[in-house]
Formats: structure tokens, C-alpha cells, sequence
């Protein structure tokens, strides 16, 4: 079985980087079709044959597809099925679609509340992110995402939401209207900095990496123990820009983490997004990490954290080999909150 719990339907901020990549998305063929492989598509008797790459009926072609897709948006039943074939066609048969709740208006007043938004350089950065982010009503993603999950049974609808400590029953209460299969928790701020924010990682040079490692891991662990979240997401997303001390350092961060996450019942997965869109070049959790979550018996399950429909299903083989090569027998995925566990084969 071949599983991807975590991927996204659309994710801000609207640079040109996006609107080239979601071009790029658009035009790319599916595994294994015919034009994937270089053949032409054969068109019907009397049709117009599609116009030649890189000319001007071809450019207009193109931004007609572009402004179908943002006018119809990043939730509509044709952008989701994009992700649904692109997965499909890489052998995936259990969907989980997710989004970040600094997506939704009615989860800004939680960001609003802990991290930094001040007339600081990192505060104003910070606040033009997520009045770019901050798209709309949870219901436009809820909506749509569920009734295919309705249809089509093999999709399981989830939220992946920040954690800031301290903040346990702010979260409760924004959650606690919303049936979703899964919620999984993320740390993306450290003292109200988003350290992912990649025009924010001269911070890390400045820091004193095990410390940051330190308040890092005291996140993650307080997170597991909060009994909101069904799996941690990316558990050592510190490390996506390659800033990290050497990792026999981390060792003692690493088992306390993986003997808290064991005493909660609370997953892990192992998400290749670090590996195919950061410096790092690693899946999170790393092999050594990966491992000991293992022998402590902390259950895993596999994603991509893809953005883009093209990307679904990402590196999902190399991930089910490190889940094997330590130690792990067997993954799980999520629905109406229950951790379903399988043979990795």
C-alpha cells in the first residue's frame, strides 16, 4: 500500500515563483502518458492540432489555463483532481489532504496573538506573510475537500496546524468546531519567528544553534503532550536550511522526544518535502532520528507535503526504504481520528 498523508492544494505567498510554478503544474504530463514520453497525443478527425510549443497561440493557451485556475481557485474540484491523477499514476492509494490554518481567517487572531508582528524588520515581514497567506474561510477548504472525500472513499481530510507554547486551550476551543480525520501539529515558530520563512534564515547565523535546537525540541515535546494532535509534522523542520550542529549533539534531544511521543500514543510521519524543496536534502525525521522513534515504537506514516499536484507522491519510495532500514515493519494512515496501520510490504 502506498500512502501520502500530507499535501497541499495550494500554499501562498502569490510570488512569480508560484504563478511560474503553478504553470509549471499545469503543463506537466502525467507519469507514463503519452506525451510524458514523447509521443504525440493523437487528436480527433477534422480537430486543430494543439499549437506549437513556444509560440504565440501557444503562450495564449497557457494563460487561458492559468486564469481558469485562479479564478476557479485552488479548491475546486478540477485542481484537486489534478493532484488525485498525478497520484494515482505513482501508485498512491490513500489520500490526505491538508492545510495550514494560518490559511483561514477564522485562525488569524491565533497567529496574530504569538507571533511577531511588530514594526521590526522580522514583525512587518512577518505581517505582509500572512495577510498574503490568510486566503479565506476554513469552509472553502473544508467544504470541497470532504464532499471528495465523500465520493471517492479513499481520501482522508485533515488540518495541520501550528503549535505555540502555552497556547493549548486557544487551540482547543479554534478546533473543536471542525470534524476532520486528523489534525497534525507543527512547530514553524520559535518565539514568534517563522524559521522557515526562507527570507528570514540569516537569523540562523546569528543563533546559537544547539540552544535553538534545545527550544525547538521543548516545543515539539510540549506539542506531543498537549493531546490535540494525531502525528507530528516534519518533526526536525529546524534543519530545511542546513543549519543544524552536529547531530551526536542532538542525541539526548532525540530520545526524549521519541519517550514522550511513545507515552502519548502520538505518530510521526516521514516527510520528504526537505528532501526535494530545502538545502537540507534530507527527509525529516533524519535517518538517525528516524530510528530511534522506531525503537521507541512511535508509529509512522508517509508524506510528500507536496504543493503543487505534480509533486504528489514525491520520494515516497526512498521514505518506505528508511522507514525499513530502521527497523520499522509496518505504517499507518489516518481516518475519523484512528491511526490504521498496514504492512510495509
Amino acid at each position: 500500500m502506498k500512502v501520502d498523508m500530507h499535501f497541499h492544494l495550494e500554499e501562498g505567498p502569490y510570488t512569480m515563483q508560484w504563478l511560474g510554478r503553478t504553470i509549471q503544474a499545469l503543463q506537466a504530463p502525467l507519469p507514463g502518458s503519452a506525451s510524458c514520453q514523447g509521443i504525440a497525443e493523437p487528436t480527433s478527425t477534422g480537430s486543430a492540432s494543439p499549437p506549437d510549443r513556444h509560440s504565440l497561440s501557444w503562450m495564449k493557451t497557457e494563460l487561458g489555463k492559468l486564469n481558469e485556475r485562479l479564478d476557479k481557485g485552488g479548491f475546486s474540484r478540477e485542481w484537486l483532481d489534478r493532484y488525485l491523477d498525478w497520484g494515482r499514476a505513482r501508485g498512491i492509494e490513500r489520500f490526505g489532504i491538508v492545510d495550514h490554518l494560518y490559511r483561514f481567517e477564522e485562525f488569524q487572531s491565533y497567529y496574530a496573538n504569538h507571533i511577531i508582528l511588530d514594526d521590526s524588520e522580522l514583525g512587518r515581514m512577518q505581517r505582509r506573510w500572512l495577510d498574503h497567506v490568510c486566503i479565506g474561510s476554513i469552509h472553502d477548504f473544508l467544504g470541497p475537500v470532504q464532499e471528495a472525500a465523500d465520493r471517492l472513499g479513499t481520501i482522508s481530510v485533515g488540518l495541520e496546524a501550528d503549535y505555540f507554547p502555552e497556547a493549548d486551550e486557544e487551540l482547543r476551543g479554534l478546533l473543536a468546531p471542525y470534524k476532520v480525520d486528523y489534525v497534525i501539529g507543527s512547530v514553524h515558530f520559535l518565539n514568534g519567528w517563522g524559521f522557515d520563512n526562507p527570507d528570514s534564515q540569516a537569523r540562523f547565523k546569528k543563533a546559537d544553534l544547539q540552544k535553538l535546537y534545545t527550544d525547538y525540541y521543548t516545543a515539539v515535546e510540549a506539542a506531543v503532550r498537549c493531546g490535540l494532535f494525531d502525528f507530528i509534522g516534519h518533526p526536525d523542520n529546524l534543519k530545511l536550511f542546513g543549519f543544524r550542529p552536529d547531530e551526536e549533539q542532538l542525541m539526548p534531544l532525540y530520545e526524549r522526544l521519541a519517550r514522550t511521543m511513545q507515552e502519548a500514543g502520538v505518530g510521526s510521519e516521514i516527510n520528504t518535502g526537505l528532501a526535494y524543496r530545502y538545502p537540507a536534502a534530507e527527509s525529516s525525521p533524519s535517518p538517525v532520528l528516524l530510528q530511534i522513534l522506531c525503537q521507541y515504537g512511535v508509529p509512522l506514516t508517509t508524506s510528500s507535503d507536496a504543493h503543487y499536484p505534480d509533486d504528489i507522491g514525491m520520494l515516497l519510495e526512498e521514505a518506505v526504504e528508511l522507514a525499513r532500514a530502521a527497523g520499522y515493519k509496518e505504517l499507518c494512515y489516518y481516518s475519523g481520528r484512528q491511526r490504521i496501520p498496514y504492512p510495509i510490504p
